[in-house]
């Protein structure tokens, strides 16, 4: 039976992955996030010229919808390999992130609906 997937496994993965063929002197958090932007652009390359409605239906094509999750798994792989350089914890961050944004964007009162 696999291990069920975990953000801490798969960066024990990658990291795994990286050691195995000697890229840790490369994955400085320069390189990493240098390489984050471009994964991250070859996303959007995707949706470039999309209308609206497109982007909307882009997993209906099969074609599209396999760069698409392709291009997802390359933005997370990096941005996982540059926390794990970091020391950042990805989903405390993110949490953090979430407690801030609550407090400087409260929620409408029910006079702000309309």
């Amino acid at each position: 039976m696999t291990e069920p997937l975990d953000l801490a496994r798969l960066q024990r993965r990658l990291a795994e992955f990286a050691a195995a063929r000697d890229w840790q002197p490369y994955h400085t958090p320069k390189n990493l996030v240098a390489a984050l932007s471009v994964e991250a652009s070859e996303l959007v390359e995707i949706f470039q010229w999309l209308t609206p409605e497109e982007s909307s239906r882009v997993m209906e094509d099969p074609e599209r919808a396999h760069r698409v999750t392709d291009e997802v798994a390359d933005v997370l792989a990096y941005l996982l390999q540059f926390c794990d350089v970091l020391g950042v914890d990805p989903l405390a961050a993110l949490d953090a992130k979430i407690d801030r944004n609550e407090l400087r964007f409260p929620r409408p009162g029910p006079e702000e609906h309309g």
